[in-house]
Protein backbone atom coordinates (compact mmCIF):
# COMPACT_ATOMS: atom_id res chain seq x y z
CA UNK A 1 0.00 0.00 0.00
CA UNK A 2 1.28 3.44 -0.92
CA UNK A 3 1.42 5.87 1.98
CA UNK A 4 1.88 9.62 1.70
CA UNK A 5 2.99 11.27 4.92
CA UNK A 6 4.09 14.77 5.85
CA UNK A 7 6.83 15.59 8.36
CA UNK A 8 6.74 19.13 9.69
CA UNK A 9 9.65 20.96 11.34
CA UNK A 10 10.32 24.46 12.58
CA UNK A 11 12.95 26.33 10.59
CA UNK A 12 15.70 28.39 12.22
CA UNK A 13 16.69 30.84 9.47
CA UNK A 14 18.98 33.83 9.91
CA UNK A 15 17.94 37.38 9.05
CA UNK A 16 18.97 37.23 5.41
CA UNK A 17 17.21 33.91 4.86
CA UNK A 18 14.02 35.26 6.46
CA UNK A 19 14.03 38.24 4.11
CA UNK A 20 14.50 35.93 1.11
CA UNK A 21 11.62 33.70 2.23
CA UNK A 22 9.37 36.73 2.69
CA UNK A 23 10.23 37.97 -0.80
CA UNK A 24 9.64 34.53 -2.32
CA UNK A 25 6.28 34.15 -0.55
CA UNK A 26 5.32 37.62 -1.78
CA UNK A 27 6.29 36.73 -5.35
CA UNK A 28 4.13 33.59 -5.24
CA UNK A 29 1.23 35.59 -3.86
CA UNK A 30 1.65 38.20 -6.63
CA UNK A 31 1.67 35.53 -9.36
CA UNK A 32 -1.43 33.86 -7.91
CA UNK A 33 -3.35 37.13 -7.68
CA UNK A 34 -2.31 38.33 -11.11
CA UNK A 35 -3.28 35.02 -12.71
CA UNK A 36 -6.63 35.09 -10.91
CA UNK A 37 -7.25 38.66 -12.12
CA UNK A 38 -6.39 37.58 -15.66
CA UNK A 39 -8.83 34.67 -15.50
CA UNK A 40 -11.59 36.95 -14.22
CA UNK A 41 -10.94 39.50 -16.96
CA UNK A 42 -11.11 36.79 -19.63
CA UNK A 43 -14.38 35.49 -18.20
CA UNK A 44 -15.94 38.97 -18.25
CA UNK A 45 -14.79 39.40 -21.83
CA UNK A 46 -16.41 36.08 -22.80
CA UNK A 47 -13.10 34.33 -23.47
CA UNK A 48 -12.09 30.82 -22.46
CA UNK A 49 -10.23 30.17 -19.22
CA UNK A 50 -6.49 29.63 -19.58
CA UNK A 51 -5.00 26.33 -18.52
CA UNK A 52 -1.87 25.75 -16.48
CA UNK A 53 0.45 25.58 -19.52
CA UNK A 54 -0.91 28.84 -20.92
CA UNK A 55 -0.48 30.57 -17.55
CA UNK A 56 3.14 29.39 -17.43
CA UNK A 57 3.71 31.09 -20.78
CA UNK A 58 2.16 34.25 -19.36
CA UNK A 59 4.54 33.96 -16.40
CA UNK A 60 7.53 34.05 -18.77
CA UNK A 61 6.21 37.33 -20.16
CA UNK A 62 5.72 38.79 -16.69
CA UNK A 63 9.37 38.06 -15.85
CA UNK A 64 10.59 40.05 -18.84
CA UNK A 65 8.14 42.96 -18.51
CA UNK A 66 9.77 46.14 -17.15
CA UNK A 67 7.24 46.61 -14.33
CA UNK A 68 7.53 43.01 -13.06
CA UNK A 69 11.06 42.03 -14.01
CA UNK A 70 11.82 41.52 -10.30
CA UNK A 71 10.00 38.16 -10.59
CA UNK A 72 13.07 36.80 -12.41
CA UNK A 73 15.00 36.96 -9.12
CA UNK A 74 12.76 34.22 -7.64
CA UNK A 75 13.06 30.50 -8.47
CA UNK A 76 10.69 29.41 -11.23
CA UNK A 77 9.36 26.30 -9.50
CA UNK A 78 7.55 28.01 -6.57
CA UNK A 79 5.97 30.50 -8.99
CA UNK A 80 4.75 27.66 -11.19
CA UNK A 81 3.41 25.85 -8.12
CA UNK A 82 1.36 28.97 -7.31
CA UNK A 83 -0.26 28.65 -10.74
CA UNK A 84 -0.93 24.98 -10.02
CA UNK A 85 -2.62 25.98 -6.77
CA UNK A 86 -4.90 28.32 -8.74
CA UNK A 87 -5.71 25.56 -11.24
CA UNK A 88 -6.56 23.24 -8.35
CA UNK A 89 -8.73 25.92 -6.73
CA UNK A 90 -10.72 26.29 -9.96
CA UNK A 91 -11.11 22.51 -10.23
CA UNK A 92 -12.40 22.30 -6.65
CA UNK A 93 -14.88 25.08 -7.39
CA UNK A 94 -16.20 23.38 -10.53
CA UNK A 95 -16.51 20.10 -8.60
CA UNK A 96 -18.51 21.97 -5.91
CA UNK A 97 -15.95 21.09 -3.26
CA UNK A 98 -14.90 24.65 -2.41
CA UNK A 99 -15.82 28.28 -2.92
CA UNK A 100 -14.64 30.39 -5.84
CA UNK A 101 -10.91 31.28 -5.65
CA UNK A 102 -10.22 34.57 -3.93
CA UNK A 103 -7.23 36.90 -3.90
CA UNK A 104 -4.52 36.18 -1.36
CA UNK A 105 -3.69 38.73 1.30
CA UNK A 106 -0.27 39.61 2.67
CA UNK A 107 0.42 38.02 6.04
CA UNK A 108 -2.22 35.28 5.66
CA UNK A 109 -1.04 31.79 4.79
CA UNK A 110 2.27 32.97 3.34
CA UNK A 111 3.85 29.88 1.78
CA UNK A 112 5.73 28.51 -1.21
CA UNK A 113 6.49 24.99 -2.44
CA UNK A 114 9.47 23.28 -4.07
CA UNK A 115 8.63 20.08 -6.02
CA UNK A 116 12.31 19.17 -6.29
CA UNK A 117 15.82 20.41 -5.58
CA UNK A 118 15.68 20.05 -1.79
CA UNK A 119 18.51 18.28 0.07
CA UNK A 120 18.22 17.00 3.64
CA UNK A 121 21.14 16.67 6.06
CA UNK A 122 19.58 15.26 9.21
CA UNK A 123 22.95 14.61 10.82
CA UNK A 124 23.71 18.35 10.96
CA UNK A 125 20.07 19.49 11.37
CA UNK A 126 19.99 21.47 8.15
CA UNK A 127 18.36 21.34 4.71
CA UNK A 128 19.08 22.92 1.35
CA UNK A 129 16.50 25.02 -0.51
CA UNK A 130 17.22 26.56 -3.92
CA UNK A 131 18.20 30.25 -3.71
CA UNK A 132 18.15 30.00 0.12
CA UNK A 133 21.26 27.80 0.52
CA UNK A 134 21.40 25.73 3.75
CA UNK A 135 18.79 26.46 6.41
CA UNK A 136 18.88 25.04 9.93
CA UNK A 137 15.81 23.39 11.44
CA UNK A 138 14.69 21.70 14.66
CA UNK A 139 15.15 18.00 13.94
CA UNK A 140 12.45 16.36 16.08
CA UNK A 141 12.12 13.03 14.22
CA UNK A 142 13.49 11.10 11.29
CA UNK A 143 12.09 11.52 7.78
CA UNK A 144 10.94 8.19 6.35
CA UNK A 145 10.30 7.57 2.66
CA UNK A 146 11.10 9.27 -0.62
CA UNK A 147 10.74 13.05 -0.59
CA UNK A 148 8.06 14.22 -3.07
CA UNK A 149 7.88 17.97 -2.33
CA UNK A 150 8.48 20.49 0.44
CA UNK A 151 6.29 23.40 1.53
CA UNK A 152 7.64 26.36 3.50
CA UNK A 153 5.02 28.37 5.39
CA UNK A 154 4.86 31.15 7.98
CA UNK A 155 2.65 30.90 11.06
CA UNK A 156 2.66 32.94 14.24
CA UNK A 157 5.88 34.76 13.39
CA UNK A 158 7.78 31.49 12.75
CA UNK A 159 8.69 29.58 9.61
CA UNK A 160 7.91 25.89 9.17
CA UNK A 161 8.70 23.29 6.53
CA UNK A 162 6.47 20.35 5.63
CA UNK A 163 8.21 17.49 3.83
CA UNK A 164 5.87 15.15 2.01
CA UNK A 165 7.20 11.63 1.51
CA UNK A 166 5.99 8.49 -0.22
CA UNK A 167 6.71 4.88 0.70
CA UNK A 168 5.30 1.40 0.31
CA UNK A 169 3.97 -0.30 3.43
CA UNK A 170 2.23 -3.60 4.04
CA UNK A 171 -1.55 -3.55 4.04
CA UNK A 172 -2.34 -3.16 7.75
CA UNK A 173 -4.71 -5.30 9.76
CA UNK A 174 -6.29 -3.52 12.68
CA UNK A 175 -5.35 -5.12 16.03
CA UNK A 176 -8.71 -4.27 17.60
CA UNK A 177 -12.14 -5.58 16.62
CA UNK A 178 -14.59 -3.28 18.40
CA UNK A 179 -17.04 -0.80 16.90
CA UNK A 180 -17.98 2.43 18.67
CA UNK A 181 -20.44 5.22 17.96
CA UNK A 182 -19.41 8.79 18.64
CA UNK A 183 -21.80 11.69 19.19
CA UNK A 184 -20.05 15.08 19.16
CA UNK A 185 -21.42 18.15 20.87
CA UNK A 186 -20.62 21.44 22.54
CA UNK A 187 -21.28 20.79 26.23
CA UNK A 188 -19.40 17.48 25.89
CA UNK A 189 -16.99 17.16 23.01
CA UNK A 190 -17.84 13.50 22.43
CA UNK A 191 -20.02 10.81 23.98
CA UNK A 192 -19.21 7.20 23.13
CA UNK A 193 -21.73 4.42 22.82
CA UNK A 194 -19.71 2.56 25.45
CA UNK A 195 -20.82 5.13 28.04
CA UNK A 196 -17.70 7.29 28.16
CA UNK A 197 -18.07 11.07 28.08
CA UNK A 198 -15.15 13.19 26.84
CA UNK A 199 -14.95 16.78 28.03
CA UNK A 200 -14.18 19.57 25.54
CA UNK A 201 -10.86 21.39 25.53
CA UNK A 202 -12.44 24.82 24.77
CA UNK A 203 -9.14 26.23 23.53
CA UNK A 204 -10.68 29.52 22.37
CA UNK A 205 -12.91 30.00 25.42
CA UNK A 206 -9.96 29.67 27.80
CA UNK A 207 -8.07 32.47 26.04
CA UNK A 208 -11.08 34.56 25.00
CA UNK A 209 -10.44 37.27 27.58
CA UNK A 210 -6.76 37.50 26.70
CA UNK A 211 -7.56 37.59 22.98
CA UNK A 212 -10.16 40.36 23.38
CA UNK A 213 -7.70 42.54 25.26
CA UNK A 214 -5.00 42.05 22.64
CA UNK A 215 -7.41 42.81 19.79
CA UNK A 216 -8.71 45.91 21.55
CA UNK A 217 -5.15 47.15 22.06
CA UNK A 218 -4.37 46.58 18.37
CA UNK A 219 -7.48 48.50 17.28
CA UNK A 220 -6.26 51.58 19.17
CA UNK A 221 -2.96 51.70 17.27
CA UNK A 222 -2.40 53.52 14.02
CA UNK A 223 -2.60 50.96 11.24
CA UNK A 224 0.75 49.75 9.87
CA UNK A 225 2.71 51.67 12.52
CA UNK A 226 5.41 49.91 14.52
CA UNK A 227 3.23 49.65 17.60
CA UNK A 228 0.40 48.26 15.47
CA UNK A 229 2.74 45.61 14.04
CA UNK A 230 3.80 44.62 17.57
CA UNK A 231 0.20 44.43 18.73
CA UNK A 232 -0.72 42.34 15.70
CA UNK A 233 2.13 39.94 16.50
CA UNK A 234 0.70 39.48 20.01
CA UNK A 235 -2.73 38.66 18.57
CA UNK A 236 -1.18 36.17 16.16
CA UNK A 237 0.73 34.52 18.98
CA UNK A 238 -2.48 33.98 20.97
CA UNK A 239 -4.22 32.49 17.92
CA UNK A 240 -1.24 30.17 17.39
CA UNK A 241 -1.45 28.92 20.97
CA UNK A 242 -5.18 28.33 20.61
CA UNK A 243 -4.66 26.31 17.43
CA UNK A 244 -1.79 24.29 18.91
CA UNK A 245 -3.85 23.47 22.00
CA UNK A 246 -6.78 22.28 19.91
CA UNK A 247 -4.66 20.17 17.54
CA UNK A 248 -2.74 18.56 20.40
CA UNK A 249 -6.01 17.59 22.11
CA UNK A 250 -7.53 16.19 18.91
CA UNK A 251 -4.40 14.22 18.00
CA UNK A 252 -4.36 12.48 21.37
CA UNK A 253 -8.08 11.73 21.28
CA UNK A 254 -8.18 10.44 17.68
CA UNK A 255 -5.07 8.31 18.24
CA UNK A 256 -6.66 6.63 21.24
CA UNK A 257 -9.94 6.03 19.42
CA UNK A 258 -8.12 4.65 16.38
CA UNK A 259 -5.97 2.27 18.44
CA UNK A 260 -8.88 0.81 20.43
CA UNK A 261 -11.58 0.45 17.74
CA UNK A 262 -11.49 -1.10 14.27
CA UNK A 263 -14.54 0.91 13.18
CA UNK A 264 -15.66 4.32 14.40
CA UNK A 265 -19.15 5.56 13.51
CA UNK A 266 -19.70 9.32 13.38
CA UNK A 267 -22.33 11.70 12.06
CA UNK A 268 -21.86 13.24 8.61
CA UNK A 269 -22.17 16.79 9.91
CA UNK A 270 -22.11 19.82 7.62
CA UNK A 271 -20.18 22.07 9.98
CA UNK A 272 -20.10 25.00 7.55
CA UNK A 273 -23.89 25.08 7.40
CA UNK A 274 -24.26 24.61 11.15
CA UNK A 275 -21.97 27.58 11.88
CA UNK A 276 -23.55 29.88 9.29
CA UNK A 277 -24.37 33.40 10.47
CA UNK A 278 -27.97 34.22 11.40
CA UNK A 279 -27.66 38.00 10.92
CA UNK A 280 -29.76 37.93 7.73
CA UNK A 281 -30.15 40.99 5.52
CA UNK A 282 -31.18 44.61 6.08
CA UNK A 283 -34.71 44.05 4.82
CA UNK A 284 -35.03 40.73 6.66
CA UNK A 285 -32.80 40.78 9.77
CA UNK A 286 -32.23 37.55 11.66
CA UNK A 287 -33.43 36.65 15.12
CA UNK A 288 -31.34 35.81 18.18
CA UNK A 289 -28.23 36.85 16.29
CA UNK A 290 -26.10 37.31 19.40
CA UNK A 291 -27.01 33.88 20.78
CA UNK A 292 -26.39 32.22 17.41
CA UNK A 293 -23.00 33.93 17.15
CA UNK A 294 -22.02 32.46 20.51
CA UNK A 295 -23.18 29.01 19.40
CA UNK A 296 -21.22 29.32 16.14
CA UNK A 297 -18.11 30.27 18.10
CA UNK A 298 -18.52 27.22 20.35
CA UNK A 299 -19.06 24.89 17.39
CA UNK A 300 -15.95 26.11 15.58
CA UNK A 301 -13.95 25.96 18.82
CA UNK A 302 -14.51 22.19 19.03
CA UNK A 303 -12.81 21.43 15.69
CA UNK A 304 -15.24 18.75 14.46
CA UNK A 305 -13.93 18.82 10.89
CA UNK A 306 -10.33 18.41 12.03
CA UNK A 307 -11.45 15.60 14.37
CA UNK A 308 -12.95 13.73 11.41
CA UNK A 309 -9.96 14.37 9.15
CA UNK A 310 -7.49 13.01 11.68
CA UNK A 311 -9.68 10.03 12.50
CA UNK A 312 -10.07 9.10 8.82
CA UNK A 313 -6.39 8.94 7.92
CA UNK A 314 -5.36 7.28 11.20
CA UNK A 315 -7.95 4.56 10.75
CA UNK A 316 -6.77 4.05 7.15
CA UNK A 317 -3.17 3.72 8.28
CA UNK A 318 -4.12 1.11 10.90
CA UNK A 319 -6.48 -0.86 8.67
CA UNK A 320 -9.69 0.41 10.27
CA UNK A 321 -12.66 2.31 8.85
CA UNK A 322 -14.69 5.42 9.63
CA UNK A 323 -18.42 5.13 8.99
CA UNK A 324 -20.28 8.43 8.44
CA UNK A 325 -24.06 8.19 8.88
CA UNK A 326 -26.79 10.82 8.31
CA UNK A 327 -27.40 12.87 11.48
CA UNK A 328 -31.18 13.09 10.98
CA UNK A 329 -33.18 12.26 14.14
CA UNK A 330 -30.27 10.62 15.97
CA UNK A 331 -31.09 12.70 19.07
CA UNK A 332 -34.88 12.22 18.81
CA UNK A 333 -34.99 8.45 18.29
CA UNK A 334 -35.36 6.10 21.24
CA UNK A 335 -32.50 3.58 21.25
CA UNK A 336 -34.75 1.04 23.03
CA UNK A 337 -37.96 1.01 20.95
CA UNK A 338 -37.10 3.17 17.92
CA UNK A 339 -39.86 5.72 18.46
CA UNK A 340 -39.08 9.12 16.88
CA UNK A 341 -40.54 12.26 18.45
CA UNK A 342 -39.40 15.76 19.23
CA UNK A 343 -40.81 15.40 22.75
CA UNK A 344 -38.36 12.59 23.54
CA UNK A 345 -35.56 15.11 24.01
CA UNK A 346 -36.74 16.79 27.21
CA UNK A 347 -33.59 18.89 27.76
CA UNK A 348 -30.00 19.18 26.69
CA UNK A 349 -28.94 16.19 28.80
CA UNK A 350 -32.17 14.23 29.49
CA UNK A 351 -33.88 11.80 27.13
CA UNK A 352 -37.23 10.20 27.99
CA UNK A 353 -39.20 8.26 25.40
CA UNK A 354 -42.89 9.19 25.33
CA UNK A 355 -43.77 5.74 23.95
CA UNK A 356 -41.93 3.23 26.15
CA UNK A 357 -40.69 5.44 28.98
CA UNK A 358 -37.01 4.66 28.38
CA UNK A 359 -34.74 7.24 30.05
CA UNK A 360 -31.09 7.89 29.39
CA UNK A 361 -28.53 10.58 28.92
CA UNK A 362 -29.44 12.36 25.68
CA UNK A 363 -25.95 12.22 24.21
CA UNK A 364 -25.56 8.57 25.23
CA UNK A 365 -28.84 7.71 23.52
CA UNK A 366 -27.71 9.53 20.36
CA UNK A 367 -24.36 7.67 20.37
CA UNK A 368 -26.19 4.33 20.50
CA UNK A 369 -28.42 5.37 17.59
CA UNK A 370 -25.33 6.39 15.62
CA UNK A 371 -23.76 2.99 16.33
CA UNK A 372 -26.93 1.18 15.17
CA UNK A 373 -26.98 3.25 11.96
CA UNK A 374 -23.33 2.39 11.38
CA UNK A 375 -24.04 -1.33 11.73
CA UNK A 376 -26.84 -0.95 9.16
CA UNK A 377 -24.54 0.81 6.70
CA UNK A 378 -21.82 -1.83 7.07
CA UNK A 379 -24.37 -4.65 6.71
CA UNK A 380 -25.75 -3.16 3.50
CA UNK A 381 -22.26 -2.86 2.02
CA UNK A 382 -22.43 0.88 1.35
CA UNK A 383 -19.62 3.41 1.26
CA UNK A 384 -18.54 3.13 4.87
CA UNK A 385 -15.58 5.45 4.64
CA UNK A 386 -16.55 8.58 2.66
CA UNK A 387 -13.40 10.62 2.04
CA UNK A 388 -13.98 14.31 1.49
CA UNK A 389 -10.49 14.82 0.05
CA UNK A 390 -10.54 13.31 -3.43
CA UNK A 391 -7.44 11.28 -4.15
CA UNK A 392 -6.36 11.23 -0.51
CA UNK A 393 -6.98 7.52 0.03
CA UNK A 394 -4.19 6.52 2.33
CA UNK A 395 -2.66 9.96 2.41
CA UNK A 396 -2.73 12.80 4.87
CA UNK A 397 -2.74 16.33 3.41
CA UNK A 398 0.79 17.58 2.90
CA UNK A 399 0.34 20.83 4.80
CA UNK A 400 -0.78 19.10 7.97
CA UNK A 401 1.41 17.22 10.35
CA UNK A 402 0.02 13.70 10.77
CA UNK A 403 1.83 13.04 14.04
CA UNK A 404 0.47 10.04 15.91
CA UNK A 405 0.41 11.53 19.38
CA UNK A 406 0.00 9.03 22.18
CA UNK A 407 -2.46 9.28 25.00
CA UNK A 408 -3.48 7.02 27.84
CA UNK A 409 -7.18 6.16 27.87
CA UNK A 410 -9.86 8.53 26.69
CA UNK A 411 -9.30 11.23 29.25
CA UNK A 412 -9.20 14.78 27.91
CA UNK A 413 -5.72 15.98 27.03
CA UNK A 414 -4.41 18.84 29.20
CA UNK A 415 -4.21 22.22 27.52
CA UNK A 416 -0.74 23.61 27.04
Amino acid sequence: MRRLQAFQYELRPNGEQQRKMCRLAGSCRFVFNRALALQKARYEAGEKKLGYAALCRELVGWKTAPETEWLAQSPSQPLQQALKDLERAYRNFFDQRAAFPHFKKKGRHDAFRFPQGMKLDQGNNRLFLPKLVWVRYRNSRKVVGTVKNVTVSASGGKWFISIQTEREVETPRHPASGVVGVDVGVANFATLSTGEIISPVNALAKRQRQLVRAQRAMSRKKKFSRNWIKAKARVQKIHTRIGNTRRDYLHKLTTTLSKNHAAVVIEDLQVRNMARSASGKVERPGRNVRAKAGLNRSILDQGWSEFRRQLEYKQTWRGGIVVAVPPMNTSRTCSACGHVAKENRRSQSRFECVACGHTANADMNAARNILAAGHAVMACGGDVSPCRHRGAGTAAPAKQEPTEATGAGLMPAPAR
